[in-house]
C-alpha cells in the first residue's frame, strides 16, 4: 500500500512556506533539504538537525531560482539535484516526472 505521508524535512518546509506541495529541489552537500515555493518565490532549507529558514529570493542578491541553485552549489555543493532548469516549464516538467 502506498503513502502519502511526508518526511520531516518535508513537514518542516510545509510550516515554512505558503504553498501546500512545495516542490522539492534537492539536497545539498551538508544534508539540508531545499523546497520551492512559487506562491512566495522563497526556498525553505531545511537540515536534518537544526534550525531551518525560509530565504525570499527578492531579500537576496539571487533573481531567479536557478541562480540560488547555482549559489548552493557553489557554497555547499548538491548530493541531490538540483531539480531545477532554466524555466518555468522546464522546472515543472521535471518537477512532475516527465
Amino acid at each position: 500500500m502506498a503513502t502519502t505521508q511526508s518526511n520531516p524535512q518535508e513537514r518542516t518546509a510545509r510550516e515554512l512556506l505558503t504553498q501546500g506541495r512545495p516542490l522539492f529541489l534537492g539536497v545539498d552537500g551538508e544534508g539540508a533539504a531545499h523546497y520551492w515555493d512559487s506562491y512566495e518565490f522563497a526556498v525553505a532549507v531545511v537540515p536534518s538537525d537544526g534550525d531551518a529558514e525560509k530565504v525570499t529570493l527578492a531579500e537576496t542578491p539571487f533573481e531567479t531560482l536557478s541562480e540560488w541553485s547555482e549559489y548552493t552549489r557553489s557554497k555547499r555543493g548538491w548530493d541531490i539535484g538540483p531539480h531545477v532548469s532554466g524555466s518555468l516549464v522546464g522546472d515543472l516538467v521535471q518537477g512532475v516526472g516527465a
